[in-house]
């Protein structure tokens, strides 16, 4: 729920920086506070910090060039010309591309005809969504959802990639300079973008806030949830919380600042989440079983002597 509401609040938070500072701008700033924020927790929290290998430097500027860089510069431009649900819902996309970028990158990964079907799905969830709508022109509303799928392909692609290295850093440190470089690409590219300066810049009340927000709770502590989370419940879980961020930005786009919420866009997200639900199906469908058998057995999966396979209950020592 944490996860959810600063990350789905951060879209909206995007659109009210938009409208004072220039995008690549908003989004280095972002990172330029929430690396210090992090790197203050990981000195505190007396985490080993330096990286040492090569592998560890790779995955930095992997991360930091595809994960946050890329994929926040295109997230920030794409989302001038779309609402902050319509970002959110097309960001959803991510994981249901990411099984594309793993066949191409990792020997082992296999994409079966219910994953085709999946991608095919997610496809044609943001067809829905991009139709034209609320006080945006046709043009503008594909181009920014274009914009937007590049952000979604950058993050799978940098995801999936940097799965073939292994490093030596845990996650918060590691994290925490991803954001360096990531800032870094951000203020390069805002600086040899022609309409990217800081006179271009109002430094407005409303501007300053978002940067804040966005760096403290939806950076800086969002990141530190999510990776508790994945620590207690496991990635796959954690996953879905992508599914979730895109109801709270929708929402509260609507709430805070009257966005629109069409019968496109809801249809559109329906559409993507079921992609995603068959590219994950062995997943879903194990987790499911586990599920019910934890209901079925609530005992057994409390004994220690006892433990539950196929719906069946074993004694350990027979």
């Amino acid at each position: 729920m944490v996860v959810a509401l600063v990350w789905g609040t951060s879209f909206p938070a995007i659109n009210v920086g938009l409208e004072s500072l220039p995008p690549l701008l908003f989004a280095a700033l972002r990172y330029d506070i929430a690396a210090v924020l992090l790197f203050g927790y990981v000195v505190v929290a007396g985490y080993r910090w330096r990286p040492t290998t090569y592998q560890d430097w790779l995955l930095i500027l992997i991360g930091g060039v595809l994960l946050i860089g890329g994929h926040f510069a295109l997230l920030f431009t794409g989302q001038q010309y779309v609402t902050g649900g319509v970002a959110a819902i097309v960001l959803s996309l991510t994981p249901v591309v990411t099984p594309v970028f793993a066949i191409a990158l990792l020997p082992d990964e296999r994409l079966g005809p219910l994953g085709v079907l999946g991608v095919g799905l997610g496809l044609l969830g943001v067809a829905i969504v991009a139709q034209p709508g609320g006080d945006l022109s046709g043009g503008d509303q594909l181009y920014g959802i274009a914009l937007l799928m590049g952000s979604a392909m950058s993050f799978a692609f940098g995801a999936v990639f940097a799965v073939r290295v292994r490093t030596t850093l845990p996650m918060v440190p590691l994290q925490a300079w991803m954001m360096i470089v990531g800032a870094l690409f951000l203020h390069t590219t805002s600086a040899l973008h022609p309409a990217e300066s800081i006179g271009a810049a109002r430094w407005t009340p409303e501007a300053i806030g978002a940067i804040v927000f966005l760096a403290v709770c939806a950076s800086a502590i969002g990141y530190l949830a999510y990776f508790d989370l994945q620590e207690r419940v496991g990635p796959i879980e954690t996953s879905l919380v992508s599914y979730a961020v895109p109801v709270v930005a929708a929402a509260s786009g609507w709430a805070l600042l009257g966005e629109p919420i069409t019968e496109a866009t809801v249809m559109g997200f329906a559409v993507i989440a079921l992609g995603f639900c068959l590219c994950k199906w062995w997943t879903f469908r194990w987790k499911v079983s586990d599920l019910v058998d934890r209901i079925r057995y609530p005992r057994a999966f409390q004994s220690p002597d006892t433990v539950v396979v196929g719906g069946k209950v074993y004694y350990r020592n027979h």
